[in-house]
Parts: C-alpha cells; structure tokens; sequence
C-alpha cells in the first residue's frame, strides 16, 4: 500500500492511496479460506470446493465488500497515523473504474480528501454582552385577549333576506377568482364563511360586500399585494364574481364567569389569571428567541477564524436547495428579490459561512463546559416529532432509529439550546423593556424598530424670527 501527501493546506488535506491488485486478491483469498468450510456446492463434498472455484463463483460480489471495507480502514488509518482531526467524513474519488478494480483487472487507486478542524480560543464568554427585549402583561393584553376568546366562541344567526351585510357579520359565499379574464388555482370556493371586517381577504374584498343581501352576485375588483405570499399573484389585479348566499348576525356574547365556566373554569378571575400566564409564556418564547440571536451575534463578532471549506460548501448546498425549491414553488426567479442568481448565492454563503462558524464555537464551549444531551432529552424529541405525524408515529420512530444520521439532526437542536442556555447565565445580558409586539418581529425588524422609536425624526429647524424694524 501506497499513501502519499499530494494536498497539504491549513485546513485541507489529500491523499494519493494505492493498494495493489495482489493485495485485494490476498484479502479475497482469506475471506473465502474462512467461508470454505460453511459452503455447500454441488459437484464437492462439503467444505472441499477449492478456493480458485470460489472466486470464479463469489469472486465479485465478495470483491465489491472488500474494497469499501479496504477503502474505509485505509481512510482510518490515515487519520489516525497523522493525527488528523477531521471537520466532516473525508471524501474519496476513485482513479480506476470500479468494475476492473473488483475484477482484479486493476489496483485500487483513489483520492483521500478531508477537512481539518480548525484550532481556535473561544473568547472570554463572561465579558460578552446581549441584549434580551422583555415585555410586561399589561391588564388591557389580558382584556383584549379575553375579547379575542370571546369573539371565537360567538355564535351567528341568520338575518332576514331583506337585511344587508354590515361589519361584524358573517357572509356564506360562492367565489370564482380571474387575473385578465382567466381563472387563477386557489381562487374559487363555495359556501365559505367570511366575517366583514376580519381582515382574513386581500385588502379591499371585504368592504365591497358590505351592503350586499342574500342572494345578490357582485364583482369583487382588488389588487393582489406586492409582497404577496404566491409570488405569480404578487401585485396583480384580479376579478371576483361572488355570490352571497347567506348573512348572519353575530349574537351577543357576555364576558362573564358563565363563559368562563364554558370553558371548564371556575370564574372570569381565573380565565384572567390563565390569560395571563399563557401570555407570559407567549413573551418569554419570543423573548428567548431574541436572546439567542444576540448571544449568536456576540460569538459571531468575537471569533474570527478560517473555515473548513467543505462544510461551507456542504451548509451553502443544503441551503441553495431550498432556496430553489422555494423560488420553483413560488413561480419566481432571483431577479424578484432584486438581485441576480450570483448576488443570491452570495448572500446565502455568507449565510452558510455564520452557521458553520457559529456551530463550531457551540460545539467547543459544549466540550469544554462538559455539556452533554441525555437519553431522556433525545427520546422526548423523537416523541414530539412523531406526534407530528399522527397514525405513523411508529414509521417515524423507526425511521430516526434505523437511521444515524436523522438522529444526530434531531440531536443538533438539543444540544445548540443547551450550550444557549448556559451561555445566557454566564455572558452580560442586559433586559430592555419594548412592547410586546416588537417581541414577535424578527431580529433584524425588531432592532429597526427600536432604532427607529429611539432616534425621532427630528423636528424642523424654526424659522429666524423677524427682524424689528428701525
């Protein structure tokens, strides 16, 4: 066997590996040697087919094991003998086709590439600095979140034909959707139930019902927002023929113990109280999720080191994938985001790059703080992931057990909460108080937000007074 160093960069290595035809056929012959005295073949007693029979009998398919096995322990070896550490599994690229190599036609010759971890200092974690938004629940969230639940719990009845649709009351209608005179996918429905004034239509839908009666058709003008969801949609005007085929009346819902108890309490007080503390929660989750940004943001910005290439390339991979199958999905292209494909892909390796830093520093303050995921944590995340899949609960837990790497992906999650969790209670977090719907805005709107509300417009500059005369 040859090895040979043919690539040596800081964070890159390759290898050119040999191994002879000769010795290939020697494993070969040793494999069979020990299956010799379990083999029955007919024409040979058992046990007494010789080996140069073997071969022709099992020679290939026996070949093709060898070489994955050789191939793996020589990579092994490697690592081992040169005290590699490597970033991801090395990577192999074969010199001679395989089928000549596994007929003996050819020596085993291949390429060993693999990416070295990097050897970096975690910076000092207690003199980091974060910022965590928190909001109070104030008594006027829990009343409109006691409105809220009462609204979903109203019941209707039907209006008299000669009565008109108002806001607040529920329409049952038949829809049919065109862009330019042609019907457009998802734009046609029957007997669906829309309440005026829910804002759940494009903008402008709703108020052109109001007025209407049962029975009455009208055409429905609106225009599609351009930041639509469905990107084909986005911006364009379109037609709707409807038909309104019932209006009912919201009844009158009282707030009171009465529908506290509907709903399986014992009084209004205690509805509040529930109110109050599922809200709380509401914050906290969202409150944790701009934490853990910030701490991301403070390791990002003390760090600097160079990246093993192939797991950048691997995460852009992944990650272009999906952008892809997004764009495809949507009917758009780069050029709707305002950029062309190289700016896109730019944008995303550097994407990439963060997630791959960011996971190498988790991954080191958890070996270095001795943080570990338990038995126990892994198999509730497989339990609530199966959940998800209702009647297939067990093809799921299969699914992750019988395959090693679905279980590291679920065990990746754990384990970058962990080390968050840790790092929360050792940097400097400072508490800032916003309102709570700046908690639910991503990071980045939610920093625009508080940079706009902390730095007003400033005031027009006053006109110079007039001069007195004289």
């Amino acid at each position: 066997m040859q090895i040979n160093e043919i690539v040596s960069e800081p964070l890159h290595r390759e290898y050119a590996v040999v191994i002879g035809a000769t010795d290939l056929d020697a494993k070969l012959t040793g494999k069979l040697r020990e299956m010799q005295p379990k083999i029955l073949l007919k024409g040979f007693r058992p046990g007494k087919a010789p080996v140069s029979f073997l071969k022709k009998v099992y020679g290939k398919s026996l070949m093709g094991d060898i070489v994955n096995e050789t191939v793996n322990e020589t990579s092994e070896q490697v690592l081992k003998e040169r005290e590699i550490k490597p970033a991801t599994a090395p990577r192999v690229d074969f010199v001679n086709p395989l089928d000549t190599v596994i007929s003996g036609q050819a020596d085993l010759s291949f390429t060993m590439k693999v990416d070295l971890m990097p050897e970096f200092t975690v910076a000092p974690l207690s003199e980091l600095k974060a910022q965590r938004l928190v909001s109070d629940v104030s008594d006027s969230a829990v009343e409109l979140s006691l409105t809220r639940l009462a609204d979903a719990q109203k019941t209707y009845t039907a209006k008299p034909e000669d009565e008109t649709a108002q806001t607040g009351d529920a329409v049952v209608i038949d829809f049919e959707g065109k862009i330019g005179g042609e019907p457009f996918q998802g734009g046609k429905a029957e007997n669906f139930t829309l309440t005026l004034g829910s804002g759940t239509f494009i903008p402008g839908f709703e108020d052109q019902l109001a007025g209407a009666k049962a029975g009455e058709q009208r055409t429905v003008n609106v225009k599609f927002p351009d930041d639509y969801t469905a990107a084909n949609l986005a911006g364009k005007e379109a037609q709707f023929d409807v038909t309104v085929k019932e209006i009912k009346a919201p009844d009158e819902v009282t707030i009171d113990d009465e529908m506290a108890k509907k709903i399986g309490l014992d009084s209004l007080d205690q509805l509040k109280e529930r109110i109050r503390e599922q809200l709380q929660a509401d914050y906290s989750r969202a409150s944790r999720v701009h934490l853990k940004r910030r701490i991301l943001d403070a390791l990002d910005a003390a760090h600097n080191f160079d990246l093993p290439q192939g797991m950048v390339d691997a995460e852009f991979d992944m990650i272009w994938r999906q952008v892809q199958a997004e764009l495809e999905r949507e009917g758009a292209s780069p050029e709707d985001e305002g950029k062309t494909e190289d700016e896109l892909k730019a944008e995303y390796r550097g994407i990439a790059e963060r997630r791959v830093k960011l996971g190498l520093i988790l991954a080191k303050v958890g070996e270095q703080n001795a943080i570990s995921i338990s038995q126990e944590e892994v198999g509730r995340a497989l339990a609530g992931r199966a959940r998800q899949f209702p009647g297939q609960e067990k093809q799921v837990v299969d699914y992750y057990v019988n395959n090693p790497q679905a279980m590291a992906e679920l065990r990746v999650p754990i384990f970058e909460d962990k080390v968050i969790d840790f790092l929360a209670e050792l940097i400097q977090v400072e508490d800032k108080t916003v309102e709570p719907e700046i908690l639910y805005l991503d990071p980045d709107e939610a920093e625009e937000k508080q940079k706009a509300i902390a730095e007003p417009a400033s005031a027009p500059e006053a006109e110079p007074a007039p001069q007195e005369a004289g």
